[in-house]
């Protein structure tokens, strides 16, 4: 019968993973907390400014831009996540309980999960519009809602499975190195689901470029191809190419270092660059804020408006007429196609 250590320390299981556990503040760990917390509280204003101009703008109570409201209130969590962790870092980790270390991992493991999902349902919506030259999607509300329900059942049963069962607390020699509580076996698990969803994404998005390639070179031969639909497909290019970057920037070092540590490489220093690697998946957090987003002519004026409410105080709020843009672009180009939603 196996020896469970329940009513051990934080400590104890720091020490059987040899994962150094300060008891003083170095000027590395103010350093490391100082920037965590920028990097959280920018994370926090960016996805909640995207959250409000989705809810205040008639103009974007469309399926993708419930996507991507739920995509910022991902990462939105992602940043309190995040900054709770930069409060229960460095010597306060040995002040806490265990049930106090698994709430700070869940809260981590649950919001990038949703993160990392909500792009992939991004991305295959992206797919599904751009190949049927639609602006939107005709998904009904109601599927957008258990669509957006099951990404977040997906993150949170990640997310808390170590703490109902898949930890090391009762098989020591099974711990990770980077989370001393959890079993190897599922940061292994963990890595391989997001290097699995990241495969699908960059299939997708590749796919999405090279049609959009094709597309370009066929339309250029004829005379009536419209410099706007032209603009229209380079500006999507690149919002795909960007969005491959800035995953595969974030997310890839991250995912090879935990595989790394649940396989149990024993001359892999992963220690040393842990921290670095989480602040660098956090960062993708604003960094799908600003390309989701910010590269939608709409979305920005809506973020004007915002941003001077006290100067448009004596007035009503009323969506911009004059310039129609990506959102409402419904109108055929001279070569009979629907332009398509270059943004995002």
């Amino acid at each position: 019968m196996k020896h469970c250590f329940y009513n051990e320390t934080v400590g104890f299981f720091y020490n059987n993973s040899r994962k150094e556990l300060t008891t003083y503040w170095r000027m590395k760990d103010v350093l490391v907390v100082a920037l965590g917390l920028t990097v959280s509280v920018i994370v926090l204003l960016t996805n909640l400014l995207v959250i409000t101009a989705i809810i205040i703008n008639r103009r974007f109570h469309y399926p993708i831009y419930y996507l991507l409201g739920n995509l910022a209130a991902a990462d939105l969590f992602a940043g309190i996540a995040y900054m709770f962790l930069m409060f229960h870092t460095g010597p306060r980790t040995a002040e806490l309980s265990l049930k106090t270390w698994f709430i700070r991992q869940s809260l981590l493991d649950t919001s990038l999960t949703a993160s990392v999902v909500n792009l992939l349902a991004i991305a295959v919506e992206r797919h599904q519009t751009v190949f049927t030259m639609q602006l939107h999607s005709k998904m009904s509300n109601q599927r957008v809602m258990i669509l957006i329900f099951c990404i977040w059942v997906t993150a949170l049963l990640l997310g808390l499975i170590p703490s109902y069962g898949w930890h090391c607390l009762c098989a020591l020699e099974k711990c990770s190195s980077m989370a001393p509580l959890y079993s190897r076996s599922y940061l292994t698990f963990w890595a391989i689901s997001n290097l699995v969803i990241f495969l699908i994404m960059v299939v997708v998005y590749t796919h999405i470029f090279i049609y959009v390639k094709r597309k370009m070179t066929r339309m250029s031969k004829h005379t009536s191809f419209h410099p706007r639909y032209k603009e229209t497909m380079i500006s999507l290019v690149k919002t795909v190419t960007i969005i491959l970057s800035a995953f595969v920037i974030c997310w890839t070092p991250g995912q090879v270092v935990l595989l790394l540590d649940g396989l149990g490489c024993k001359s892999c220093n992963v220690l040393a660059v842990e921290k670095y690697v989480l602040l660098l998946a956090e960062i993708n957090s604003l960094i799908n804020a600003i390309v989701y987003s910010y590269r939608d002519n709409e979305m920005r004026s809506t973020f004007r408006r915002i941003l001077c409410f006290v100067c448009y105080r004596n007035s009503k709020y009323t969506p911009t007429v004059v310039k129609l843009n990506t959102t409402d672009r419904r109108t055929l180009s001279q070569n009979g196609h629907f332009t398509v939603d270059s943004s995002i």
